[in-house]
């Protein structure tokens, strides 16, 4: 078949989406502290390397084509995309679904920055993506569950997901919350002023370029001109105003706007308006970016008054957000003939509403399960946090060898101890000491 047009732009929204991904290792590395800047940013790319292979080998098999009960596709049915290029443009869409799924595990490591084994990280992405992401997509994208034809599809109506609210964000937020709950919070958590964000410049290039890939995450599965114009301009109208929300918050509560808070507006429109993109009009655009930059704002800080350090918001942003994007198309969908009634605003009754709250509650209650089911697997066996000598030290020295900056002599200097410290808990001055005794014994 012939490569047409269409063809080519989800080809380059598919880049665009995996674009995201190293944007938001820039988001989420100038957010956490100096000496965790590089672990943070390699825990966004190690989940690259590992879903491409994973969605190759059996990750697209499970996310569609026939099920099992309506929850997961078959993980043998196309294992190794065998047979998948026998239609015109079935490798191109595995590609494409292979950036959400890259981006939406990704997600969720924000929430235990500073603490976390990169080992047990590396062991949760292929396993959480396997038994949590593919399996909620068939449920929405796949035919599944809340498909027309799915058990509460037909029950409660179809659910609308365009682009992720249930299967990246609210899947994503929950999953991050219950990791926190089970790894527990940083040293300082809430006291030491040093968990600020170290590199605020890296977080608004980490947003703007989430920004630029957004409009490929939501506008790659456009069907039409004009269905994909309307896409564009939603997302550019949520996040601008969600952004503008977030600033007039701060500076109602705080008494002043912050580059952190523009920066994390623009993600919670955009979080927003991922499920809604193509069914509600620019004005709904606007007042939903509002409603969730407002919301996210005042969201965040209740993991102070909780007790839960989701170290980087992802909880406030993506699930509080993801949430309301979800919801509100219940409310102002904009009726299409022969396809959705319409909000409640627009005289669609509580259909949709009902089918949007079905469809959230259930992706809540299956990732917080099967998360918690994982993550404790992991936790006790080979643990998922760092030692406290290696939380001092930094996560970058102790678990990788390498420092984001350099600091002194060697790189190594400022708050950072010296590498062989770091990594054998004996000083240089302390191994030289033995070295020398021992030459001396042999000598002797």
């Amino acid at each position: 078949m012939e490569l047409t047009a269409g063809h080519v732009w989800v080809m380059v929204a598919a880049a665009l989406v995996l674009f995201m991904t190293p944007g938001l290792a820039f988001f989420y590395g100038g957010m956490t502290r100096a000496k965790a800047a590089l672990n943070m940013m390699m825990m966004s790319f190690i989940s690259i390397g590992i879903v491409g292979v994973v969605w190759v080998l059996w990750g697209s098999s499970m996310s569609s084509g026939e099920g099992f009960l309506e929850i997961v596709g078959n993980p043998f049915a196309t294992f190794g995309l065998e047979g998948v290029n026998a239609t015109p443009d079935g490798l191109i869409k595995v590609g494409y679904a292979a950036t959400f799924a890259i981006i939406t595990v990704a997600l969720i490591s924000g929430a235990i920055a500073d603490r976390a084994k990169f080992g047990a990280w590396s062991i949760f992405v292929p396993v959480w993506v396997t038994l949590v992401y593919a399996p909620l997509a068939y449920m929405v994208w796949g035919g599944g569950l809340f498909g027309t034809e799915g058990v509460i599809g037909k029950a409660l109506g179809h659910a609308i997901d365009f682009a992720g609210g249930t299967v990246v964000h609210i899947n994503a937020g929950v999953a991050a919350l219950v990791l926190v709950l089970i790894i527990g919070n940083r040293r300082g958590f809430g006291k030491d002023p040093n968990h600020r964000p170290h590199n605020i410049p890296f977080v608004m290039l980490g947003a703007a370029i989430l920004w630029f890939g957004w409009f490929g995450f939501n506008g790659g599965a456009a069907a039409t001109a004009e269905q994909a114009g309307l896409i564009w301009i939603n997302t550019l109208a949520a996040p601008a105003a969600a952004m503008i929300g977030w600033l007039i918050t701060e500076r109602i509560r705080d008494g002043h706007p912050t580059s952190l808070g523009a920066a994390s507006g623009v993600v919670a429109g955009l979080v927003a308006i991922t499920p809604a993109c193509a069914d509600v009009s620019p004005v709904g655009a606007l007042g939903l970016g509002v409603v969730a930059g407002v919301a996210s704002a005042l969201a965040v800080g209740l993991k102070f008054r909780w007790g839960f350090d989701d170290s980087l918001d992802v909880v406030g942003v993506h699930l509080v957000s993801g949430i309301i994007g979800t919801v509100a198309i219940g409310f102002i969908a904009v009726p299409t003939e022969g396809t959705t009634p319409g909000g409640l605003f627009y005289g669609g009754g509580f259909t949709q509403l009902w089918a949007q709250l079905a469809a959230a509650g259930v992706a809540i209650v299956f990732s917080a399960v099967m998360t918690a089911i994982i993550a404790l697997a992991i936790h006790k066996t080979m643990g998922f946090r760092v030692s406290t000598e290696q939380e001092n030290v930094g996560v970058d020295l102790s678990l990788h060898a390498e420092t984001a900056y350099e600091f002194g002599v060697n790189g190594h200097g400022g708050s950072f101890q010296p590498l062989h410290e770091a990594m054998t808990g004996k000083s240089d001055s302390a191994a030289t000491k033995a070295s020398a005794e021992g030459k001396e014994s042999v000598q002797a």
